[in-house]
């Protein structure tokens, strides 16, 4: 509150003055001198505490009690300073049916377990990286609890003081471990994330950090927004609905670039504001119906208004900064931003642009044209989407078909009228009830870009695309390769791709997003998809809808593993079993869900549907996302479960399904039919019985509406820990095929060593010596995607070798691991590993030798060694034996260690009588060698 000590008498006056205003007047009330002085130290420690909480750095809010724990942890289970403790809670483990009450650690890499009760210790440690299911239910035997799982073991625990809270934080945590298997990502704290205002007791920062990621992905997944965003706060409110006319009650969510609203009542109302967007923002006066309001003005005329906002001034000044850091990023033709004065613009108002930006054109402005054809004059890219140019003869629609059309784009007119158009619109249950009924073709790639968020990252970006078709022109690669074999299989039916035209949109937006994200590159059905955005879309838009699918709304689908897909499948089996329990069993048996979801979630049903048809659900899932994709599917099982149960194989039930999703139609297109592949199933002597698609996308919604989008991400939690570590099983069981048939160990040995060996290299990963996984690619095979260093193989040949001698340890390790490392990358795959293991337990003496041998010559040996080793071989060579003593004294502890030799712990013994023998033995591994 003010210095200890104090340079001038006015300081010291000024400061005196305070002591009498704020503490004699209180001092009056003591009755006593003892009662006094114990309240001024109390009062002068209070202000000290609270000096030094104010400078204490953020991120340490509770340094005693959680360092405490943090450090009680390492030392009870023996964790390096790397890994960091999360949290820490009170709960009981259940050993058989006696449970023991001790400490849940929670760590970045590990769920840890201590207790000490009445002298019986447990101690337990898992890493998440081996956690193959997590549940949190509740038994006739167990209280409500938590149940981990590993590939050995089934773990309970209970009597949590909030267990919701505790199952949350192992979700994430064990999720982080699956990415981290996944594409190599380990945790990294988001030193971007805000931080909260005031100090949280008892929470560390990483507790913290995963919370706020949490609301992040929610937050992002939600409003479909960049995945770079992060949300600010939130609070309750209410927002003036003009086209009903009433208040409804909801929150919103301010973050860096977006101001966001969703109402309590589901799909009552959803409003998304960028702040490019806004001009002005503006407190309202006051009154009993309305308090607290606050009105936001934008471009596009646009004003909302919301109310009973708790803290008005604080969320006004917030808002306001956030717009003079977005009003100081100008767009420049290449796609960077020019930072400009923070003092060039007021809080409230944006600068006026010129509608030439691209940042400022909305899909519903007239700048549209302009703005494509300006592209198109750089760029070689199309300006339209491919339907303009190759669309439907006008001659045979008829005009029932026309007329229809017509009134679905004034029914959407009219909407945009009530509700707004461009990225500003409310989204209601009306919205979604116009979706349903089919989006009118030019109106369909306006809204694709909106619904799917595509549009907020693509003016943000302008110039992006087409640096990155520029960059990729000429440039070839694997992805590059598989791209031209696809290209003319990518709806060859189609008259848009049976030019040239076509066929090279396609092939720039499929390179630049190999260009952009390498990790996925290029993944077969990206094609399909892609040829029917640029059908509706123009280049630029395709390619930021094909970002929006690849990298949110279908994460991980298009990667060489398809584990989204995977995924996604193993949610459709369990919803299936809920679902259509009847069907279930059946299509197990016959193995048909494996089959038929790859290709339906993968495409969105293009492959397998007729095109009008499978568009239309294209049109739900922007809006919805694989939540319809699911119900649609389920619908299907469900409109074919009598055929299904009656198959006999695989075959039989393929066929039903594909003659039925073949005469999935939809009469109001104004497309002409377009063959497609399932015709050729779909032959025989009944005429087909024709399936209107919006009847069936109705039925879907109805039969299976209780599916929620927040569900769905529980259940990719669950179903993302099934598939993750079946593959890491098959990969294991690939690796160990691969080495098998040149070595000595056996199969159940060999994936014994792959366990241990792949845990050695995540160890790495986990505490910060990542040579090797900095170095992992997988797109490399299974026998090259772990790799260990020299360290990492001192440490396993120290606990594993049968060499192991004391003080010679380290060193025959280094030179084993320069034997082993053919290619000098200073890494090796597990086959070496398992080859050198091999040849110390299973060779025969001669091998044994000769490989004892060649750790005592280059390379093995380093520069200096190997010098000092060829002066011991000249002195051996004129019989001066002495001088070779340390080489044989290592040979000499390598054969006392091999108790499985008899010969030689006989030949051991004779040398310990004669020591003319060792020189003998080393004449002999001379000989052998080659």
């Amino acid at each position: 509150m003010f210095p200890s000590f104090c340079s001038s008498r006015k300081e010291i006056t000024t400061h005196w003055e305070w002591l009498e205003n704020n503490l004699l007047q209180t001092l009056a009330i003591f009755d006593n001198a003892e009662d006094i002085t114990t309240f001024v130290k109390g009062k002068i420690h209070g202000i000290i505490a609270e000096e030094n909480k104010n400078q204490q750095p953020q991120g340490e809010e509770d340094p005693g009690k959680f360092k405490e724990a943090e450090l009680k942890m390492r030392k009870q289970f023996g964790m390096p300073e790397g890994e960091k403790l999360v949290n820490y809670y009170s709960c009981s483990y259940w050993k058989g049916r006696v449970p023991r009450q001790g400490w849940l650690y929670l760590t970045v890499n590990h769920l840890c377990f201590y207790s000490f009760l009445l002298g019986k210790e447990v101690t337990l440690i898992v890493q998440w990286v081996d956690v193959t299911q997590l549940e949190k239910n509740a038994t006739l035997l167990f209280p409500e609890c938590i149940k981990v799982s590993t590939r050995d073991s089934e773990l309970y625990f209970s009597m949590f003081l909030n267990i919701s809270e505790t199952f949350k934080l192992m979700e994430q945590l064990a999720n982080i471990a699956m990415r981290q298997l996944l594409d190599n990502k380990g945790f990294v704290e988001d030193m971007l994330l805000p931080k909260p205002s005031k100090p949280l007791k008892n929470i560390s920062a990483l507790k913290r950090d995963l919370d706020a990621r949490a609301k992040n992905d929610w937050y992002r997944a939600t409003f479909r927004l960049p995945k770079d965003e992060r949300l600010d706060g939130h609070t309750d409110c209410t927002l003036w609905t003009p086209f009903n006319k009433i208040h409804i009650l909801g929150q919103m969510f301010v973050s860096n670039d977006y101001i966001c609203f969703a109402s309590k009542a589901e799909e009552a109302c959803h409003l998304i504001i960028p702040l490019r967007e806004v001009t002005i923002v503006e407190k309202a006066d006051s009154s009993s119906v309305l308090p607290s309001p606050l009105s936001i003005s934008t471009k596009s005329k646009m004003t909302f208004l919301f109310a009973n906002l708790k803290d008005r001034d604080f969320l006004v000044q917030r808002i306001s900064d956030f717009l003079l850091k977005t009003s100081s990023k100008k767009p420049c033709s290449n796609g960077k931003t020019r930072k400009k004065s923070l003092g060039d613009q007021t809080c409230e108002e944006t600068p006026e642009l010129s509608p030439s930006s691209p940042l400022e054109v909305s899909p519903a402005s007239p700048f549209n044209n302009q703005l494509a054809n300006f592209c198109a004059d750089k760029v070689p890219t199309a300006s339209h989407g491919l339907l303009k140019l190759f669309g439907t003869n006008h001659e045979n629609i008829s005009e029932s078909h026309w007329a229809k059309e017509k009134m679905k784009e004034e029914s959407w007119n009219i909407h945009f009228f009530e509700y707004g158009r461009g990225m500003c619109m409310y989204r209601t249950a009306k919205t979604r009830e116009l979706v349903l009924k089919g989006i009118p073709e030019n109106l369909r790639g306006e809204l694709w870009l909106l619904f799917s968020g595509a549009w907020n990252e693509m003016v943000t970006h302008p110039g992006y695309y087409a640096d990155l078709v520029e960059q990729s022109v000429g440039k070839y690669s694997l992805a590059t390769e598989e791209i031209e074999r696809d290209l003319h299989r990518s709806m060859p039916e189609h008259p848009a791709f049976q030019n040239e035209l076509g066929i090279a949109a396609l092939r720039r937006v499929l390179t630049a997003y190999a260009f952009r994200n390498p990790t996925i590159g290029y993944c077969q059905a990206m094609n399909i998809v892609t040829s029917v955005l640029l059908l509706y879309c123009n280049e630029e838009e395709a390619f930021w809808l094909l970002v929006a699918l690849c990298e949110r709304m279908l994460p991980d689908y298009y990667n060489t593993r398809v584990v989204g897909a995977l995924v996604d499948q193993g949610i459709f089996e369990e919803l299936t079993q809920d679902c259509l329990p009847h069907l279930s069993e059946k299509m197990q048996d016959l193995g048909v869900i494996s089959s038929i979801s790859l290709s339906w979630f993968l495409t969105l049903f293009l492959s397998v549907m007729p095109f009008e048809s499978a568009v239309v659900i294209v049109d739900c899932f922007f809006y919805e996302g694989i939540k319809v994709i699911l119900q649609v599917s389920l619908a299907i099982l469900d409109a074919n479960m009598d055929k299904l149960l009656n198959c006999s194989d695989e075959g039989e039930a393929m066929t039903v399904l594909g003659r039925y999703l073949d005469n999935v139609i939809n009469r109001h297109s104004v497309s002409p039919p377009i063959p497609h592949l399932h015709a050729l199933l779909t032959s025989g002597d009944e005429p087909p019985v024709q399936i209107d698609i919006f009847q069936l996308i109705k039925t879907a919604y109805e039969k299976f509406s209780h599916l929620k989008a927040d569900d769905i991400e529980q259940m990719r939690f669950k179903q993302r820990l099934k598939v993750i570590h079946s593959l890491e099983d098959t990969a294991k069981r690939s690796v160990v095929r691969a080495v098998s048939g040149d070595i000595g160990f056996s199969m159940q040995e060999l994936e014994d060593l792959y366990v241990v060996f792949k845990a050695k290299h995540l160890m790495s990963c986990y505490w910060g010596n990542c040579a090797a996984a900095s170095q992992r690619d997988q797109s490399l095979p299974y026998l090259e995607q772990y790799r260990i260093n020299m360290e990492q193989f001192k440490d396993l040949f120290a606990s594993l070798t049968p060499w192991s001698c004391g003080l010679h340890t380290p060193v025959l390790a280094e030179r084993m691991f320069h034997v082993l490392d053919e290619n000098k990358d200073s890494l090796i795959n597990f086959k070496e590993f398992a080859t050198g293991m091999s040849g110390m337990y299973h060779g025969d003496l001669t091998e044994k030798l000769k490989l004892l041998y060649k750790l005592h010559l280059p390379p093995a040996l380093n520069p200096e060694e190997a010098e000092s080793a060829l002066e011991a071989t000249n002195y051996f060579t004129d019989d001066k034996t002495t001088e070779v003593s340390p080489y044989v004294s290592e040979l000499d502890l390598f054969l006392q260690c091999d108790s499985q030799e008899p010969a030689v712990q006989e030949d051991k013994t004779s040398r310990e009588k004669n020591s003319k023998e060792q020189g003998d033995i080393f004449s002999l591994c001379c000989q052998i060698a080659p």
